[in-house]
Order: C-alpha cells, then structure tokens, then sequence
C-alpha cells in the first residue's frame, strides 16, 4: 500500500523505566515530548509518532532472534527511521561520542549495489532495538537489482 504523500506512522512499545525512555530518547535521539502520562510519553521520532508505555517486566526478555542481513546478525524485530546521509553521520557520531553500545556497528551495507545505505543498530534501555538507515538518494529505499543499480 502506498499513498501520494508520507504519512506519520504510530509505534506503541513497552519500556520499563519512563525515565530512562526519555534520558534515550529525548535526550541522547533529541526527540522531541508531546503528550505524557504516568504511564506513557509520546516522542516525535522525525516526524513518527513513537509512544513509550510503562509495562512491567518491560526489557526482561531473551535476546531477539537475528536474521543475516548482509553478513551481519539483524535483531528481529526492530524499528528506526530513514535519513539522509549527513543526518546519519550526524546521529553515528552523537551516539559513539556518547558511548552508546552499538549492536551491529556503523557501516554501509550493499555496496555498490542497488539501494546502498549505511546502517546502525542500538537498542534502548527496555531492549527495544533501533534501526538508522542512511542513503545518498531516498529514491534508493525500495530499489532492486533489477532497477539497474
């Protein structure tokens, strides 16, 4: 399903501590607040409506399964957000200076092949992992080999 125009897209995930979902969010991601609850916060993850609810036993849980992406482990699931390339050098850069474990290091992925991005993944303080993607050209997000790259 596609539509003309992107659309804000709604993530509800559970976290343990409130507190620390918006030390990692609005602090170190720079998300912005709206709406809060004792129980939950709303973030604008770039334009996404990413809403933190208080769930206990939230980030007590096995290692998620991984698929090989590219020669590299991918936790299954996981969530982010596209962003142009300087953004993403900028984020790459924020998170090491801040000392944040990555769970597949920042690199690019596809090289030279249709839809090139560079990539990170971390997790937040209750284990839900986060995707950032990178591209030279948005246009690449859904491109195949068989588009000629």
């Amino acid at each position: 399903m596609r539509t003309a125009a992107l659309r804000p897209f709604h993530l509800a995930i559970p976290v343990a501590d409130l507190g620390a979902a918006r030390t990692f969010y609005g602090g170190l991601l720079g998300c912005a607040e709206g709406r809060s609850d004792p129980h939950w916060i709303d973030f604008d993850l770039a334009g996404h409506q990413l809403v933190c609810h208080l769930v206990a036993g939230a980030g007590v849980r096995a290692a998620p399964p991984t698929n090989a992406v590219d020669d590299h482990d991918v936790p299954i699931p996981h969530f982010g957000v596209v962003l142009t390339m300087p953004e993403w050098r900028a984020l790459a850069d924020r998170l090491r200076a801040a000392g944040v474990t990555f769970i597949v290091e920042p690199h690019v992925r596809f090289a030279g092949l249709a839809g090139e991005q560079a990539t990170l993944f971390i997790a937040d303080p209750a284990g839900n992992v986060l995707e950032f993607k990178g591209f030279r050209d948005l246009g690449q997000l859904f491109a195949t080999d068989a588009d000629g790259g």
